[in-house]
């Protein structure tokens, strides 16, 4: 049986996302990428919960190093272009409807945008 403390994520029915307000810069991101939370928490430091949020990057936006975190992630590309790798080695350049799905401790990145995007994201432990 579960608690309401073992619960991370709430019962939502259809409601109107609000494109515009609700945007920041996730910690230890550069600026020109923000995060939305969708639904759900994500505990790390105690490695339990899961999290759905909406990530975009603004035209130009870049990260300089690659990822790797303890949690599963499910990436889905909803619009724009993503280019993952850096200009000093291979790059592959992903647009709308592709998708990744990333186990703990896969190193994935650094990433960059063109023309800017739009990823659904769902973490979890």
């Amino acid at each position: 049986m579960t608690s309401s403390s073992d619960i991370f994520k709430e019962h939502l029915e259809f409601h109107q996302v609000d494109m515009r307000q609700g945007w920041h810069t996730p910690l230890g991101y550069p600026p020109g990428i923000e995060q939305k939370f969708l639904a759900g928490c994500l505990d790390e430091p105690n490695k339990k919960g899961n999290r759905t949020r909406l990530l975009r990057f603004l035209p130009g936006a870049r990260t300089e190093t690659p990822f790797v975190h303890d949690y599963w992630e499910e990436v889905y590309l909803l619009e724009g272009d993503l280019i993952v790798g850096d200009t000093l080695s291979e790059t592959t350049s992903y647009g709308p409807h592709t998708y990744a799905c990333r186990p703990p401790g896969a190193f994935h990145g650094p990433f960059r945008s063109t023309a800017g995007c739009l990823l659904l994201e769902i973490h979890y432990y």
